[in-house]
Order: C-alpha cells, then sequence, then structure tokens
C-alpha cells in the first residue's frame, strides 16, 4: 500500500513564550517493509536552530529551538511511503521459559535487546502483571502462543475508553479497571511480558481507518496508535496490537519505538512562559494505491 500521511500538532499558549526547545519524533522509520519518500516539515513560528538527528533507539529526531516571542506552535510533517506486509512469525520448538534467553553481548542487537527487559518511565514489572500474563504461557508451550494467546486476551477482556485514562494512569489501574486506551494496552502487555522476563518495546505509528459505509473520509479525523513488539527466537521483534487482538499488517504504520511512550511522544520540550496551553492534533492516512 502507499499512503500519504500527514501529522500536524499545534499548541495555543495563554501567554506569551519567550523560548523553547522541542524535541519532535514525528518522522516515520524507513524499515525493510516501509520505504519513505523525503518528509516536508513545517515549523511556524520559523525556528533559530534546527538539527534533525538519529535518537538512540534509532528514531529520526528533530531538535529545533525558538527563540523569539510567540502565543502559538504548530508543527506539520507530511510523508508518502510505501508499506508492505511484515515477516511471518516463526515457531520455535523452545518452550517459552528458554525463549526469555537474551543475546550474548557480542550480538550487534544485544544492548537494544537488554534495554527492553528493564524497568522504563511508564511500565514497572510487578508479580500482578506477571500473574494475569502467566495463563497463556502453559508448561511446555512455545513463546509465540503465549504471546498471541495473550494478545487476544487483552483484546477480549479489556475494553476501550477513551476517557478513563491519562498518560500517567499506572499500569496496575489499568490491570485492575480491564480498561482503557491504545497506549494503556500496549503498555501493559509491555510490562506483563516484561515481569516474565522477556525483552518488549512500545511502537507508536499510525492506522489506516475506514469510514462507515456510506460515508467519506474526514480529513485529518485519523488518529496515532500504539502498539508492541516482543523479541524472539527465531522471529526477532514480532509485533502485536492489543487493542485489536492482531498482528500489525501494512495499514500499521511504524513512527517511531521505545521503552514507553516517554521515549516516542511526538512532540516534548521546555519552554520559558506560555501559561496555560491547548493542543490540538489532526492525522490524516490517505491510502493512494494499493
Amino acid at each position: 500500500m502507499i499512503y500519504q500521511l500527514r501529522h500536524t500538532t499545534r499548541y495555543d499558549y495563554a501567554a506569551t513564550v519567550t523560548l523553547c526547545h522541542s524535541e519532535a519524533r514525528m518522522l516515520p522509520r524507513a524499515l525493510p517493509w516501509q520505504h519513505c519518500e523525503p518528509s516536508e516539515i513545517s515549523i511556524v513560528p520559523t525556528p533559530a536552530t534546527r538539527v534533525q538527528r538519529e535518537d538512540p533507539f534509532g528514531n529520526q529526531l528533530l531538535y529545533f529551538s525558538l527563540e523569539e516571542p510567540h502565543v502559538a506552535l504548530e508543527v506539520s510533517v507530511a510523508t508518502r511511503l510505501e508499506s508492505g506486509p511484515r515477516p511471518a512469525p516463526v515457531e520455535d520448538r523452545l518452550g517459552w521459559r528458554e525463549s526469555r534467553i537474551l543475546p550474548p553481548l557480542s550480538d550487534p542487537e544485544a544492548l537494544a535487546v537488554r534495554m527492553m527487559t528493564l524497568d522504563s518511565a511508564f511500565v514497572r514489572r510487578s508479580r500482578a502483571l506477571a500473574d494475569y500474563a502467566r495463563p497463556s504461557f502453559r508448561e511446555g508451550g512455545s513463546a509465540l502462543e503465549g504471546v498471541l494467546d495473550l494478545n487476544r486476551r487483552v483484546f477480549e477482556e479489556f475494553t476501550y475508553d477513551p476517557g478513563f485514562t491519562t498518560v500517567a494512569t499506572p499500569l496496575d489501574e489499568v490491570l485492575r479497571s480491564r480498561r482503557g486506551v491504545c497506549q494503556d494496552f500496549a503498555h501493559l502487555m509491555i510490562g506483563c511480558l516484561r515481569s516474565l522476563g522477556f525483552a518488549a518495546r512500545y511502537v507508536s505509528g499510525y492506522l489506516e481507518t475506514v469510514p462507515p459505509p456510506g460515508e467519506p473520509r474526514l480529513i485529518g479525523a485519523d488518529a496515532s496508535h500504539a502498539w508492541l513488539a516482543v523479541h524472539l527466537p527465531g522471529s526477532g521483534w514480532l509485533e502485536l496490537d492489543p487493542t485489536n487482538g492482531s498482528l500489525p499488517s501494512e495499514q500499521h504504520l511504524i513512527n517511531a519505538w521505545g521503552r514507553d511512550y516517554a521515549d516516542v511522544a511526538p512532540l516534548k520540550g521546555v519552554m520559558s512562559g506560555g501559561g496555560e496551553q491547548r493542543l490540538t492534533v489532526a492525522v490524516d492516512v490517505e491510502p493512494l494505491e494499493s
């Protein structure tokens, strides 16, 4: 599939901002199954400094600073990209306990994998998370069987409720209430898997949405999406979408990945002044060709 992706983030401030330093992670990743043309980037007001580089996770990071007074900030990114199917998962004969063995330090990906086994800002390992996950991992069963069953259970046992949580809602509250949004479900599964000893990372991106029959697509009405990937022998990083109970397909467009949402927030920074602020986000995932 070929898509035209547009993502606009705008902040309107109650008072003047005199200085702003920001990081944007709004540029899609180039991957074997995701080929990106150069992005068109618009920042208003015009930054005094603008530098693009990779962050520690290989995501495209755009740093910029605004040094003139302003009462609004708008960052827009437009990218044309082609998305194809992911590699199929590989069934491994190892039991799930043996599948948790981490790659040796001589492996080029060893550090990236080991980092994803540890606690992070929004994901803390716990006995409660391990206890919830354990029924999916039967004795003698494979890791692939276990993660697919856990993905199914979160989809079936949790209710999508946009008004229930915020980014700061603890995972134990999400687990207790069985409610949340895609970000919560991704964090929950990551916490479950790390609590059992697996390496799991947070994936941020976009999902093509299809309007109801007879209704037009609403430009800018799409939304960002979140899922996860777990590291398994044979399959490498296997993506899972617990919000939809599926394996991500070519409709899932990857923007960035990290330990949790804190590593991949589309736009964050520090500023002087501003007071209260109003955030507006518009996302459009427009299919061009199949």
